[in-house]
């Protein structure tokens, strides 16, 4: 189909998180404002976007249903027609948000997802190997244990590797 853009057969994680869009800690005590802190490192990867209109998307997006999958996790998501490519960012809130999580607990673990408009397939496979990843308690422990953004992106790296 012309002008959508087709999923790879293996997608790494690494393609579309950098380092510098992890963030260690969290400040933010709120749903908005943890969506606002992922959002700022990706407004400086992806040059053009702005936080705020990345912050509506995903905004937008938690309204249809909360992206708080459970076991502390939240896979924040959208879509963006000024994207070419997935980009990606992650952060950890040791204290805990309340983010309406489908099992009621706190979440400790975001991993904000945004793809171009046209990406069905990359959207899905993205999120699918997101989800799959943040299954492993001991892996999930081992992110909350990091000492920091590069240590958490290693760790997210080689366990993507492993899967």
């Amino acid at each position: 189909m012309p002008g959508v853009i087709a999923a790879p057969s293996v997608m790494r994680i690494s393609e579309f998180l950098s380092p510098e869009a992890v963030i260690a800690e969290l400040a933010s005590s709120s749903k908005q404002g943890a969506l606002a802190e992922l959002c700022t490192p990706l407004a400086k990867v992806q040059p053009g976007l702005n936080t705020e209109r990345l912050v509506d998307v995903l905004v937008q997006r938690e309204k249809l249903g909360s992206t708080g999958i459970g076991d502390g996790v939240a896979i924040p998501h959208g879509k963006m027609s000024e994207l070419s490519r997935l980009i990606a960012s992650f952060g950890v809130s040791h204290a805990g948000i309340d983010f309406d999580a489908i099992d009621g607990k706190p979440t400790h673990l975001f991993f904000a997802l945004l793809a171009p408009e046209n990406s069905a397939g990359i959207h899905l496979k993205a999120l699918a190997r997101i989800s799959r990843l943040f299954k492993n308690p001991q892996f999930r422990q081992s992110i909350l244990a990091a000492a920091g953004p590069a240590e958490i992106y290693e760790l997210i790296t080689t366990e993507d590797s492993r899967i």
